[in-house]
């Protein structure tokens, strides 16, 4: 019998603020430097939270937040902020 296999979706195991905030921050850390994986990150816990909400939180339409919080975005670092603020996100800085 041929093996089946399913696509993961991290937002399945993004259960608690706790989770989604350790997501983010192995994202962080593993980024390749283009924002990428951070980008994601920022989707798959806005996925999780609601985009609905999120849209009417930080004024972007559902479409432009999808647009560019994916992989290919290329949000101004205003609308990335605006996302973090409305997720209720903090980022902290430390010396490498």
């Amino acid at each position: 019998m041929p093996e089946k296999f399913t696509r993961w979706d991290p937002v399945d195991e993004l259960h608690t603020e706790n989770d989604q905030a350790l997501y983010l921050n192995a994202c962080l850390d593993e980024d390749p430097g283009d924002g990428s994986l951070i980008r994601i990150a920022l989707g798959d816990i806005a996925r999780v939270r609601g985009m609905s909400q999120l849209a009417r939180e930080t004024g972007i339409s559902r479409e432009g937040l999808y647009r560019a919080l994916s992989a290919d975005g290329n949000p101004e670092f205003s609308t990335v902020l605006k996302v973090i603020r409305a997720l209720r996100i903090k980022l902290h800085a430390q010396a490498a």
